[in-house]
Formats: C-alpha cells, structure tokens, sequence
C-alpha cells in the first residue's frame, strides 16, 4: 500500500534513498535481489543461490501463487511473488508451464471479456521475463519467445500511471534498451515522492546519488 507522503518531505526521501543505496548484486535482476514488502504475504522464502525447494510442495505452485495475486495486492508484493515463484518453478518444468499458462489465460479472458486487467497483464508479463532470466539455455523454459516485457507495458497503459509498475519495467529493461530504461526508471523516481516502500526499493537497486539528483529535478527544489 502506498504512503501518501507532502511534497515538503522531498528532502526526507531522498535522505531515506541514499541511506538505503547499495551496490546492485551481481546476477539476474529481476531473481537475485528480494523486493522489500514489508510484512505482506508471499510464497515461503527461498534462496535464488541454492536450488532448494525448502520443503514446499510444488503442487501447490499455481493455486498458492494465485491465491496472492488478487487485484488488491499491490504490485511490489507481485513482483516479490513472483520472483519467488519462479525460483521454484525452475526446479519443476511442469509447475513452471502450468502456472505461466494459468496466469496467461487470465489475463486472455479478461481481454475477452471486454474489460482488460492490467494486473493479470502484468502478472503474466513480470513472469516470462523473471523465467527468461532464471531458466538457462539447456532448460525447459516455456517462457522462450515471449515477449513478456511488451504486456508489461500494456499493463502500465491500462492503469494510466503506475510507479511499482514503472520500477519493474525500469529492472526487465536494466540490461537495455537503454532508453527504456532511463524512462521508466524516471517515472519510478517520481512516483517514489508518494510511496516509501518504493523509494527503499529503488535506493537498494540503484544509484542513490543519481536517484538524489533526479528527485531534485522532479520536485524542483535544489537539495545540497
């Protein structure tokens, strides 16, 4: 849930942003590095370094994963969920089709139905790119050859302005294009000013000095 914050507290985000920043890990961006959601729900723990269930029953993938992803849960905690998801979907092929086939005919049928959600876009999109980015080149990926980025974006068009939803196109695009990921990163930047959880989640993944002089440029005020 975002936080509403003043325009007055600029200074204090950008404070909180250079406090958090740290060095990007090294490896995949959208599977290396947690989401920071706070005390929301997710999908047990589970380490992207170890290929290690932890004891979850993988049977369980597509209706656990489902079962978080309703159209009231914001979209970090998606994103965090879906990481998680597919470092348990690789260890399984069929769980892995099964839940990127599910996810994908929700969002098929609401276009059907005439009302297009921007979520089931989203969720389907954020999962292709996350298994492209897992699955190597000598495992069943049933992500290949799709353009998962690209419902993404359909995503954001649908909600008109989305921050979370701009941060998570600013890290599918992080490897390039470049240009596309210097526009959604700024959109994310802009939009951090009235959501905390986000303005941690961008200090931890980028720069925060360039993140500092950004919001600076977005508030129009000069911070020393």
């Amino acid at each position: 849930m975002s936080s509403r914050l003043f325009p007055h507290m600029v200074i204090g985000i950008t404070a909180i942003l250079l406090a958090f920043a740290t060095k990007a890990e090294a490896g995949p961006p959208l599977i290396c590095h947690a989401i920071e959601i706070g005390q929301a729900k997710s999908l047990p723990l589970v380490s992207w370094k170890e290929k290690n269930k932890g004891g979850y029953d993988l049977k369980n993938l597509t209706r656990d994963t489902l079962a978080i992803l309703t159209p009231s849960t914001p979209v970090l905690v998606r994103m965090e969920t879906l990481r998680r998801a597919t470092l348990y979907a690789r260890q399984d092929p069929q769980a892995a089709k099964e839940l990127l086939t599910r996810l994908h005919m929700r969002a098929v049928d609401s276009d059907a139905a005439g009302h297009p959600e921007a979520l089931a876009w989203f969720d389907v999109g954020y999962l292709a790119e996350a298994y492209k980015q897992w699955m190597g080149t000598s495992e069943p990926d049933p992500a290949r050859g799709i353009d998962g980025y690209s419902w993404v974006k359909k995503a954001i068009s649908l909600r008109a302005s989305d921050p979370e939803m701009e941060f998570a196109a600013a890290l599918i695009t992080l490897l390039g294009p470049e240009s596309a990921h210097q526009e959604h990163l700024q959109k994310a930047l802009a939009g951090a000013k009235d959501d905390l959880l986000l303005a941690r989640n961008l200090a931890s993944r980028f720069n925060g000095q360039t993140m500092s002089e950004m919001l600076s440029e977005h508030s129009g005020q000069r911070l020393n």
